[in-house]
């Protein structure tokens, strides 16, 4: 009972959470985020749900800036909430798990608001959350493939939706080094913790109707399983197309500086030779 009381937590808070924000819009319009803006939203999650995410814990943000807890903090109790929320799930405590996870998840995005409103924000954490963002994952899918370790399609499910997290990371991590401008895509980070937890969250309420009204088995887990269908094919997807597009924009600088070189060898030699090459 305690995975669905932690469910039924989560969808009242939801609730309450949509009533104070429309409260807000009605007083002085829609919040605005610059860090909203530069990721921008996707058809899987639009910039609208990610204003009300950030407006919602800009107020946990001034708290930690307040009592003096550094952004660092943050994330490593965004890690050790994940690897419960890991813990919790691969013991089938899907209810426990979501909880944890959404936690963890919201310390994810507090830990940039406070290192930035506490004026602390710097390389070295920078890299401590992109660490934190890959493991926190890996032990939240790890927890559900111990979980599902009996079954082989569910679990080539998890290794897939973890494959495809990963990898749209990667291609945009990938894009930075490179300095070239990454497509936005779909099944970012913020995208696939939302799915997670909604996915995990509605696991108990469907067991207990699976129960209740005696319904085939495979029903007690379908929130979960479209979850980590939907997160493997899009993420998957979404990173390939990404990665192309990425190729493409690291080659453009190499080509544009051979035919400037060949354009110039050109008219050294032979300046007919340098207009049909442009």
């Amino acid at each position: 009972m305690i995975d669905l009381a932690c469910s039924a937590g989560l969808a009242v808070s939801a609730i309450v959470l949509a009533v104070a924000y429309a409260r807000r819009v009605s007083i002085s319009g829609p919040a605005h985020h610059a860090r909203v803006d530069r990721a921008g939203g996707s058809a899987l999650l639009g910039k609208g749900m990610m204003e009300v995410g950030y407006w919602a814990l800009r107020p946990v943000a001034h708290g930690c800036v307040a009592l003096e807890i550094s952004a660092n903090a943050v994330s490593w109790a965004s890690l050790a909430l994940a690897a419960l929320a890991g813990v919790a799930l691969a013991a089938g405590h899907f209810g426990v798990g979501a909880a944890l996870g959404l936690v963890s998840f919201a310390c994810d995005a507090v830990d940039g608001l406070v290192a930035r409103e506490a004026g602390t924000a710097s390389d070295s954490g920078e890299v401590l959350d992109a660490a934190v963002d890959r493991y926190s994952e890996f032990l939240v899918l790890g927890g559900i493939a111990v979980f599902e370790r009996s079954n082989a399609p569910v679990l080539l499910l998890a290794l897939a939706a973890t494959a495809g997290g990963m990898m749209v990371s990667y291609s945009t991590a990938k894009a930075e080094s490179l300095r070239v401008e990454a497509p936005r895509g779909a099944m970012r980070r913020q995208e696939r913790a939302v799915y997670f937890v909604l996915g995990t969250a509605l696991v108990p309420a469907t067991s207990y109707a699976c129960d209740r009204w005696d319904l085939p088995g495979w029903t007690a887990t379908a929130p979960l399983v479209a979850t980590l269908a939907l997160v493997a094919v899009v993420g998957n997807v979404s990173a390939l197309r990404r990665l192309r597009a990425i190729a493409r924009g690291a080659d453009r600088p190499r080509l544009d500086t051979t035919r400037r070189r060949a354009d110039a060898d050109a008219l050294a030699g032979d300046p007919r030779a340098a207009s049909h090459l442009r």
